[in-house]
């Protein structure tokens, strides 16, 4: 919060008018307040509730786990593929990972970038949010090569055979721009970490946890050259990592559009693709951060300003994606090609019309209750639809993927693809994985940056002294 904006709250309040600027911040807390309410959470004991969720999203993660082992010994035949369909359930899961991991480096690069306060008490989840899917997007597109064993062969590497990787093929550009993609979020992440490991390292109680958080904290003490280094080296993460956001989903569209198929062929994938992520991945920050909210009783940090925010967002980039579901079709009808015509007439009427439905309710029906404030401050109906979201959105990267390759061109050769109980497995699978490392990251690492949220109460400011109960901050 600025002076101005400090000045207008203080002034609303003498006249017992509501803020001008709604607070990020709740209860006017001390800076002592928030240390304390935040790291409690790493030293506070695990409770019932806690270990039965852990339990049940581990059981998640084993089965899928077990089913993913039964996938690479017994090979890719156990899935439900078929020709013409060679894409299935893990194209269209690896797709769907990659894209919620995006909303972690928008709310946290650009965001940043852009000096949007109310991004700190969402960030820190956000980043972790975009490690963890990442880590299930890698699950799905190495399970897909039939071959994981030998995931090595992917890598520009020197070796005996003077054999090179096809740069030419978009799996190879699905390799650099994920792993950079990992590279640099894993960074970002761990550098805006280290202030708060810092401060566990000096609250917690235990030697064993001390001396951990000691080591990734780096040796940080605070001062005020520590500081300047770091904000240095969290604009450049930052300003890398922006581009990410949209060169990242655009290779992966690129996996579709360098193909020849009707429905794939198209420039509008790499535009559609960065809107539909920063969309799926905005959903599901939503999701997790109403669980947290509620669970770890955080409402004083996460507020309904931030829900509305992001709300607003969702609102955006959902008639971004609706308009470039309009636009498909237009371009289709424009182009002249029978072919191209029919791929989305098949898409809306044919074998798989269920899912394009799903698809367009979930993804551009269901957000426009938030054109009302009061549906956007509506925290059941804002959950309700960010999980309708999630879904519409697989569904969307299932029917891009299904309703192109079950008709070839050839009727006899048409197909009807249905997934196994292996795919199933493997996808329920990720999810576990997905919510287990969040839990894991919920209780030991601080879910709201520290060091971020003080930097937005109004003792920061230069020009506050002390506040209403005549303590400092």
């Amino acid at each position: 919060m600025t002076v101005v904006q400090e000045q207008e709250r203080l002034q609303a309040m003498a006249h017992g008018e509501e803020p001008v600027r709604e607070d990020l911040v709740l209860g006017n807390p001390t800076m002592r307040d928030v240390t304390a309410r935040i790291a409690s959470i790493v030293e506070s004991k695990i409770t019932m509730k806690y270990l039965a969720t852990l339990s049940v999203t581990g059981a998640m993660a084993a089965w899928g786990l077990f089913a993913l082992y039964y996938t690479i010994t017994t090979g890719i035949g156990v899935w439900g593929l078929n020709n013409p369909i060679g894409w299935g359930w893990d194209i269209t899961n690896f797709v769907f990972w990659i894209g919620i991991g995006h909303a972690g480096t928008l709310i946290s690069a650009i965001l940043f970038l852009f000096r949007q306060k109310w991004r700190t008490a969402i960030n820190r989840s956000a980043e972790a949010m975009t490690i963890f899917a990442v880590i299930c997007a890698l699950t799905m597109v190495l399970s897909h090569t039939g071959r994981p064993w030998l995931f090595y062969w992917l890598l520009p590497y020197p070796n005996q055979m003077a054999m090179w990787v096809n740069f030419r093929s978009p799996l190879m550009w699905d390799v650099f721009a994920v792993n950079t993609y990992f590279t640099v979020s894993a960074l970002f992440w761990f550098v805006g970490l280290i202030p708060d490991l810092a401060t566990l390292r000096n609250y917690v109680k235990s030697s064993v946890a001390k001396k951990v958080y000691g080591v990734l904290s780096l040796g940080w003490t605070g001062s005020t050259r520590s500081w300047h280094h770091y904000e240095i080296a969290y604009m450049i993460l930052a300003g890398i990592s922006t581009p990410l956001v949209l060169s990242v989903h655009s290779v992966v569209s690129f996996d579709f559009t360098v193909g020849i198929l009707p429905g794939w062929h198209t420039t509008i994938f790499p535009p559609y693709f960065v809107a539909g992520a920063i969309f799926s991945g905005f959903a599901m920050v939503m999701t997790l951060l109403v669980i947290t909210r509620e669970i770890l009783d955080l409402k004083q940090f996460i507020t309904l300003k931030h829900f509305e925010n992001m709300n607003k967002i969702m609102l955006a980039t959902g008639m971004m994606v609706g308009y470039a579901y309009i636009l498909e079709f237009f371009i289709a009808w424009y182009s002249g090609s029978d072919w191209e015509r029919w791929i989305f007439i098949n898409r809306a009427f044919g074998d798989y019309a269920w899912a394009y439905w799903t698809m367009f309710l979930c993804n551009v029906v269901s957000p426009q209750v938030f054109w009302f404030k009061s549906a956007r401050r509506n925290i059941p109906l804002m959950f309700v639809i960010s999980i309708f979201i999630n879904i519409g959105m697989w569904f969307e990267r299932f029917t891009i993927i299904a309703t192109t390759l079950h008709h070839d061109f050839l009727p006899a050769s048409w197909g009807y693809y249905s997934p196994t109980w292996v795919e199933i497995s493997i996808f329920i699978g990720t999810f576990g994985i997905f919510l287990t490392l969040f839990l894991l990251f919920a209780k030991f690492v601080p879910v709201i940056a520290i060091a971020e949220i003080k930097s937005i109460m109004p003792g920061a400011q230069p020009t506050h002294h002390h506040d209403h109960h005549g303590d400092a901050h």
